[in-house]
């Protein structure tokens, strides 16, 4: 099934957890897979849909978040390289609708497997049920996270630990606009953009059109601390 001639190796290298088992192993992955390429922007799934496969990503990125009714877009995570969706595993097991919306950052590679083979897999092989539990709990544990930043942390400290945690090693640069770091913290792009500048007017940060740059580390790890 699968289209594009992806080795063993490189699958291997995206999804170790596949290595050293002849059933339902990289082989038999390989055979039962669909790979596609997603362009940017490309909105993959939305709420309400079905969930009629299960997809792994091999290169690139894909943003699942959720719109409020104010509008307001709340980002729950993101999925790289060797990544699959814990909602969508939800929706296979529970077999409900898809929650959320999920959208390609930039171009992606993602190998498909029928829902029908997850379930048999899961039920059939232990490493494949090791693999799905610990996808939920370890996103859940995420999710709560985000929750709990949200509900107890101020939007100054959310921010402040959003450019740290995201600048580049060695460049100390972030490249994000306003209203996807107001997604990803979940607030509005008005209220980043204010904080930004109070931020640049202290001399912490430096601005410019998409990207943000930390002057003063150590300075922004002190706000945290207040």
């Amino acid at each position: 099934m699968n289209r594009q001639k992806i080795s063993q190796a490189e699958l291997l290298n995206a999804l170790p957890f596949l290595e050293g088992y002849s059933k339902a192993g990289a082989e038999e992955f390989l055979s039962q897979s669909v790979y596609s390429r997603i362009p940017k922007g490309k909105i993959i799934s939305t709420e309400g849909d079905s969930c009629s496969n299960f997809s792994f990503v091999l290169n690139g990125s894909i943003k699942v978040y959720k719109i409020a009714d104010n509008g307001r877009e709340i980002t729950l995570y993101y999925l790289n390289k060797g990544d699959s969706c814990i909602l969508t595993a939800s929706c296979i097991l529970s077999k409900k609708k898809f929650p959320a919306i999920s959208q390609a950052e930039v171009d992606t590679e993602v190998l498909t497997i029928p829902a029908e083979i997850l379930l048999e897999w899961v039920d059939k092989y232990e490493h494949w049920r090791s693999y799905v539990f610990g996808l939920l709990s370890n996103r859940l544990a995420d999710i709560i996270t985000i929750v709990e930043e949200i509900i107890f942390r101020n939007v100054d400290k959310r921010l402040v630990n959003y450019l740290l945690k995201n600048a580049k090693p060695g460049h100390k640069e972030i490249l994000k606009t306003h209203y996807a770091i107001a997604s990803d913290i979940g607030t509005s792009r008005e209220v980043v953009s204010r904080l930004l500048k109070e931020f640049e007017d202290s001399n912490l940060i430096t601005l410019s059109r998409k990207s943000i740059t930390i002057l003063d580390s150590k300075a922004l790890e002190e706000k945290l601390k207040k």
